[in-house]
């Protein structure tokens, strides 16, 4: 921007728009149009309005009907009511912007919270000043809440996040949580008769405080809470389960993939107890922000397997991840000339830590003791050092053998790991500015100022792959567990994802908002990733690896750059499947040919019904439970028949059923046929008849997995063949279409390896009414033959599989371990 800017426009008065008239109280308002704007009259003088009257909250009275309470940005307050539109009362107010308001347990009284941090308890029927507090900390205040268990206290939160709680009997301040929050207070409520006051704040935390110590402060009873900054560093921890993640805020974080209530804050020695015993603030105490770490599993049970080094900071520090704490020891590397730790690598082994330092310098360090264990000098060049510039990384090899180090400088060294000797280097011919290097291909990623990515054997000493792409800085690479894929993400927006062995690009996304680090878990199903401004960890699911779909390029965009919206933050397992099934569906080929989709569906494999056992096995012995259920006595004559039964006397004084009240089944066989099939089940047949085509066998499947037993036999009875003698004759008799119809549907089914063990019983149920029906047509044994080959077919799959597990299973238990 130049010298001038733009300010606004004069003399424009109205468009070729229609103005609008509006009449508030006595006053009449003219509103027109100029532009993209808009211009209000007072038509009493035609004066352009200036705005006065700037809302900042609203809030409604107990117990005042369609009424609201507005302050405004200019200090006084406006009673309204909503069902006539109408301004009943102007409170003068306090020379200071409104900023959030509540209606106290007590009638016609208000709590109001400043700009200028004074809380102002106000009756509003006759506009009275009860009380007035002012905080003793700058900034405004943000949120107000009412003690309603009896107490007479009012909890006010501000700007600063600080917590203050007022008697208002004594009408004094009775207590203050100093660093309640790291940021700006949103929300404070007391919890319905209960001493428990929640508060929440933009550093993304949610806290609960319980009054409940003799001296009447309040202490945290439990809170959940995220990085109040964006995080700098992510990684995959416990084969996936986990995430580790480093922010701006100074805290070192667990996050679970699974349950988000195991998530934590790694602990730094009692931050909150010195704090406030220092009187600081906890900022003040902890760790500056962690820029990179490393940790290793092998030995999380032994001693701490967690390293992470610290902005502008000489020391790395330790942490012992089984208990969640920092660790004893305090890694100091070169004392006598210390200058910020850059770079870090936990061994494969997990026994040792390498650090390298702003200065160029290397060091080994013993995990379990903390001490030195030498230093990694170059001796070629006379240095006294490994690098004459800053190390920006360092990484170890799968058996201890070599160590690998990068300078800024964009030279490349190969040390013996035990004997810390140079073996080799090499140029890069640009700042280096990251390095990543997989354990066991042995390839080494280098990230250098002129944007490309280049692949290094470091057994061969050659540059093997070079991938260019990225148009802006880039923020983070990372290694597949299999090697085959190099994940790297740019400022300029993009995610790109290599394919090391084809050497090219395979897929690429682009987010609105940047990358700044990522993490692929070990099983390559789920990628972490953070982002500018976010204060979230975002999680992508790798669509390739739910799908039967082997190859990667029907879902890759291969160049092409495709633009995306990050991960929706949402918790519910509803709404993940969905997430799921959309990610699926939007990824398979315009071309591909229709398959009916199958729920849970393992490829190659057999899925059951997840039915109960009891309800499939019923079906087999329907005959059997009958006969066992059938009652020992047969049922007696009632004495006397029910007074609202249509009966006649006889003349031996029995009573006797009116004629012509019995069902007509009883007396016509013809009408009995008729009956039986119109009574059939209407949602039975329709379903049955619709499920012709493909792709409505899963309504039907999931209508008859429904029927009970009992239910489901009666069904399949409906469509026995009752009168042989019927003049319809053939095939079209509605008897046998429906039969041919169910046998279509078992075919279907069986074909799909769906709901095994459920459709074995209704397939011998149904054989066992209508196999009858079935030998005595031709057109029905047609379809037999071909039920009874993909039945057979199917059975020696399972029969394989289980012979398979039968032989391991004897293997391994006549086994001498």
């Amino acid at each position: 921007m130049g010298i001038f800017e733009p300010f606004r426009a004069i003399g424009c008065i109205t468009s070729g728009v229609p103005v609008s008239v509006q009449r508030l109280g006595t006053e009449t308002f003219v509103t027109v149009s100029v532009g993209k704007a808009f211009q209000i009259f007072n038509c009493a003088k035609l004066n352009l309005l200036d705005q006065s009257f700037s809302p900042s909250c609203i809030m409604h009275p107990d117990t005042y009907l369609n009424k609201v309470l507005v302050g405004s940005e200019q200090g006084p307050m406006q009673l309204w009511n909503i069902s006539t539109k109408k301004k009943i009362f102007e409170f003068k107010g306090w020379d200071s912007p409104i900023t959030c308001c509540v209606s106290s347990p007590a009638l016609d009284v208000v709590a109001v919270g400043c700009a200028d941090g004074s809380v102002h308890v106000h009756n509003i029927r006759y506009d009275e000043e009860l009380v007035t507090f002012t905080h003793s900390t700058r900034g405004s205040v943000t949120a107000l809440s009412f003690c309603t268990d009896g107490q007479p206290l009012l909890a006010s939160g501000g700007s600063s996040g600080v917590i203050s709680v007022w008697n208002l009997e004594k009408k004094r301040l009775q207590s203050v949580v100093r660093e309640a929050h790291d940021s700006v207070i949103t929300s404070l409520h007391f919890f319905a008769n209960e001493p428990v006051l929640m508060s929440s704040s933009a550093d993304n935390s949610i806290k609960m405080w319980i009054f409940d110590t003799t001296d009447g402060d309040p202490r945290l009873l439990r809170f959940r809470s995220g990085h109040s900054a964006p995080p700098l560093c992510i990684k995959f921890y416990a084969n996936g389960r986990h995430i580790l993640s480093a922010g701006q805020d100074r805290a070192f974080r667990l996050f679970s993939v699974v349950q988000d209530q195991q998530s934590r804050e790694l602990s730094q020695h009692n931050v909150s107890r010195r704090a406030k015993k220092l009187k600081v603030k906890e900022e003040e105490i902890k760790l500056k922000p962690v820029i990179a770490f490393d940790c290793a599993e092998i030995r999380e049970r032994d001693w701490c397997n967690v390293v992470t080094c610290h902005m502008d900071t000489a020391q790395a520090y330790v942490w012992r991840l089984q208990n969640f704490v920092l660790g004893e020891h305090i890694l100091n590397p070169c004392p006598e000339n210390p200058t910020p730790v850059k770079a870090c690598a936990i061994s494969a082994c997990g026994n040792f830590a390498i650090l390298g330092t702003a200065g160029g310098w290397i060091e080994r360090f013993n995990l379990q003791s903390g001490l030195p264990r030498g230093a990694y000098i170059d001796m070629s060049e006379s240095l006294r050092c490994a690098h004459d510039s800053e190390v920006v990384g360092v990484a170890c090899d799968s058996t201890n053998t070599l160590m690998i180090s990068a300078g800024y400088q964009g030279d490349i060294k190969v040390w013996d790991f035990k004997e810390r000797e140079l073996k080799s280097r090499w140029e890069i011919g640009s700042s280096v500015v990251k390095i990543v290097y997989h354990r066991y291909n042995g390839l080494l990623a280098t990230v250098a100022n002129d944007l490309a990515i280049r692949l290094f054997d470091v057994v061969a000493l050659r540059l093997v792959r070079k991938f260019d792409g990225h148009t802006d800085r880039i923020t983070d690479l990372c290694f597949s567990e299999d090697g085959k894929w190099l994940l790297s993400s740019s400022m300029d927006g993009s995610l790109r994802i290599w394919d090391v062995i084809l050497a090219r690009q395979i897929d690429a996304i682009q987010v609105n908002v940047p990358i700044t680090a990522l993490s692929l878990s070990p099983n390559m199903d789920i990628l972490a990733t953070a982002h500018v401004d976010q204060n979230g960890v975002y999680l992508w699911v790798n669509q390739t690896m739910f799908s039967s779909t082997s190859t990667v390029d029907s879902y890759a965009s291969g160049k092409e750059v495709v633009s995306v919206k990050l991960p929706s933050i949402s918790s519910t397992e509803h709404s993940q499947v969905e997430q799921l099934d959309e990610v699926v569906n939007a990824s398979q080929p315009k071309d591909a040919p229709h398959v009916p989709s199958q729920v849970n569906q393992i490829p190659d494999l057999v899925t059951l019904s997840l039915l109960p056992k009891s309800q499939w096995q019923s079906l087999i012995n329907l005959d059997i439970i009958k006969i066992r259920n059938k009652p020992i006595e047969p049922p007696k004559k009632p004495e006397k028949a029910p007074f609202f039964l249509p009966s006649v006397p006889s003349l031996s004084g029995e009573i006797l059923f009116e004629p012509g009240k019995l069902s007509v089944e009883e007396r016509d066989g013809k009408q009995m046929k008729k009956t039986r099939l119109d009574s059939t089940s209407s949602c039975f047949l329709h379903l049955l008849q619709s499920s012709n085509v493909s792709d409505n066998y899963g309504a039907f499947t999931d209508y008859i997995k429904g029927l009970s037993p009992s239910t489901l036999d009666m069904e399949l009875r409906m469509l026995q063949i009752i009168d042989d003698n019927d003049d319809e004759q053939g095939e079209n008799r509605p008897e046998l279409v429906s039969i041919k119809q169910l046998m279509d549907y078992f075919i279907h089914e069986l074909s799909c390896r769906n709901n095994f063990e459920f459709l074995q019983a209704v397939i011998r149920l149904f054989l066992k009414i209508h196999g009858e029906t079935i030998r005595q047509h031709s057109h029905l044994q047609e379809k037999a033959r071909k039920l009874l080959d993909i039945q057979c077919n199917v059975w020696q799959r399972v029969d394989k599989m289980f012979q398979s597990v039968r032989c391991v299973v004897g293997f391994l238990s006549n086994s001498h371990i």
